[in-house]
């Protein structure tokens, strides 16, 4: 009897549907995530857990390299380019061609900050609360007499209008976080896109803290660039991401690198002619992390099982319930908590304590948030249900 006899059979490396999760739902979800059995994790917005399906995915990847090497190298190429791209792009209402691998939301942002043709005296708009990986890659183009223009927030709020009143003829881009990390505030995505449309000034995004937590159609809205990590809301293994860049953006950045996966000719290693791909593999200089890629897939096969829509909805009614226990129990709500402004956190104080010292106790209850801006912030995902947020607030003290 030969060894490969012995072998149970593996499932496929290129499935057509998603692997043990085709009956999918809110309701049975909780199975897919062992971390459930163990803690009550509130910190998606941090770094979320991998569920059984990515993390078969990954073996699955892993084990045809440790039984083909390289043999498979141009097939995972193939199906990396034409399906993994396509789910990723529904996901967010755009193109396969419009989506590149990155390693993490940072490297995307960096290809808009070095790609654009800067010229000194223009400007590139930000907010004040923004996270680091949005504010040092333009900081740093001071050296080209690139002016950084500061929107100031207002209650934790990025007003529309203020941008506005920052632009001018040598305004560029406008780089923004879709959601604020620190008090989950959300951008009115239309209303910006419009504005950066109106002015052709570029629009990029910082969208980590949106994509896998709220809906997004960026092809409507006119959104030009987009960088997601995949390892928050995306549930997907860290390593991983996706740059989105619209195709009539595409030719107004150069890749700040290349290498032999800049242009349609992996094979042909002594044609140096530097003509890059025609979409955004451009951006993808050489070999991409295939094996977090697999991972990543199998993440985006579960939301778009369940559905974008159906997920922001499911996690806003997460969120409300943690909001109305926090109130009832003498909290205050940090996070601008209109109907057009909530997002997947939600940020929150106690009138008497640290809140390092009462994220440690939630810690020893078995309750997983995190602390940002000294205020407490919890981000239940897709797959955290009611009894979680019930057993969050029965945790906290009495304020």
């Amino acid at each position: 009897m030969t060894i490969s006899t012995l072998r149970p059979r593996e499932p496929a490396l290129y499935p057509d549907d998603a692997d043990g999760i085709e009956s999918l739902s809110f309701a049975t979800v909780a199975r897919e995530f062992p971390i459930k059995s163990r803690r009550c994790y509130l910190n998606n917005a941090s770094i979320g857990p991998m569920s059984l399906p990515v993390i078969a995915a990954v073996d699955r990847f892993m084990h045809d390299v440790r039984d083909n090497g390289r043999n498979d190298y141009p097939s995972w190429c193939r199906y990396a380019d034409t399906s993994i791209k396509d789910r990723i792009a529904r996901l967010i209402g755009a193109k396969a061609s419009e989506i590149a691998f990155i390693k993490n939301t940072t490297e995307g942002l960096g290809f808009v900050a070095n790609g654009f043709p800067w010229k000194s005296g223009d400007n590139v708009i930000i907010a004040d609360i923004e996270y680091p990986s949005n504010v040092y890659c333009w900081v740093k183009l001071a050296k080209l007499g690139v002016e950084v223009r500061w929107v100031k927030n207002r209650q934790g709020r990025i007003r529309v209008d203020d941008i506005r009143a920052l632009m001018d003829d040598r305004t560029r881009i406008v780089s923004l976080s879709a959601v604020q990390f620190s008090n989950g505030y959300r951008q009115n995505l239309e209303s910006t896109a419009g504005l950066c449309n109106e002015r052709g000034v570029l629009l990029n995004l910082d969208c980590i803290q949106w994509v896998g937590a709220l809906a997004i159609d960026v092809e409507r809205l006119g959104i030009h660039f987009i960088s997601v990590g995949g390892h928050k809301w995306m549930l997907a293994p860290i390593g991983t991401g996706f740059f989105y860049c619209r195709r009539s953006a595409m030719d107004r950045i150069e890749p700040p690198t290349v290498g032999y996966h800049t242009v349609d000719k992996h094979e042909d290693h002594m044609d140096y002619d530097l003509v890059y791909r025609g979409n955004a593999g451009r951006f993808e200089e050489a070999l991409v992390n295939f094996t977090g890629i697999w991972g990543l897939d199998a993440a985006v096969r579960m939301q778009l099982k369940l559905g974008a829509k159906e997920i922001q909805r499911h996690i806003q009614a997460m969120t409300g319930r943690a909001a109305e226990g926090l109130r009832k129990r003498g909290y205050e709500i940090v996070s601008p908590f209109g109907d057009n402004e909530r997002s997947g956190i939600v940020s929150f104080r106690h009138a008497s304590l640290k809140a390092e010292a009462l994220a440690e106790r939630l810690k020893s209850a078995g309750v997983d948030l995190a602390v940002r801006g000294g205020a407490l912030r919890i981000s239940p995902s897709y797959y955290n249900d009611a009894q979680e947020i019930d057993r969050f607030l029965d945790a906290l003290p009495a304020a």
